[in-house]
């Protein structure tokens, strides 16, 4: 279980540099742009991953992962008014996270936890929060590369660039494509 969790932990800080590479491409007004109406800013997309990580990592292994005092509706409303306030609160939900899944002890991996009443073990917890965080992560991404446009640096291998650097992988780790 060790090598899963090393891995999902992997998994969660690769995701968790995305959403901050992309922050990082934005100006500060950028961050509460949003499409339409009924469209998510960067900014409310990230109040709500920190509301649901508070929800799901507080006391996870001995409380239902939907808290009495989460608010999900609010979590929706444009309240966040400036980056430091947004990354706080993503950092906020980050550490919350971090640190439960670092406090799972090997007895840990037997208990069934609960999420909005249902039983899960922690194995099925961990992935479908990290599923629901890189859905969110991917629209924050997505929302990014709408707002830079043409100045937009991309974050894996750009357009046109595939060969190239599977060239440049090949030869530095001394391998050869198949």
């Amino acid at each position: 279980m060790e090598t899963y969790l090393n891995s999902a932990k992997k998994q969660l800080e690769y995701y968790k540099k995305l959403g901050e590479k992309t922050f990082g491409q934005l100006q500060d007004g950028a961050l509460f742009w949003q499409y339409n109406e009924e469209s998510n800013s960067i900014a409310t997309i990230v109040k709500h991953l920190a509301g649901n990580m508070l929800s799901r990592w507080t006391d996870f292994l001995t409380s239902d992962g939907e808290k009495p005092c989460r608010k999900r509706d609010s979590e929706f409303e444009n309240d966040i008014m400036s980056r430091q306030q947004m990354l706080d609160k993503w950092n906020e939900g980050w550490d919350c996270l971090f640190n439960a899944l670092n406090s799972i002890r090997k007895e840990d991996w037997q208990k069934e936890i609960y999420i909005r009443n249902e039983p899960h073990t922690v194995v099925d917890a961990i992935n479908r929060q990290l599923a629901h965080y890189t859905y969110h992560i991917g629209q924050i991404v997505f929302i990014g590369k709408m707002i830079a446009g043409t100045k937009w640096n991309s974050l894996s291998i750009s357009k046109g660039n595939s060969e190239k650097f599977n060239k440049e992988s090949f030869s530095k780790h001394g391998n050869k494509p198949a």
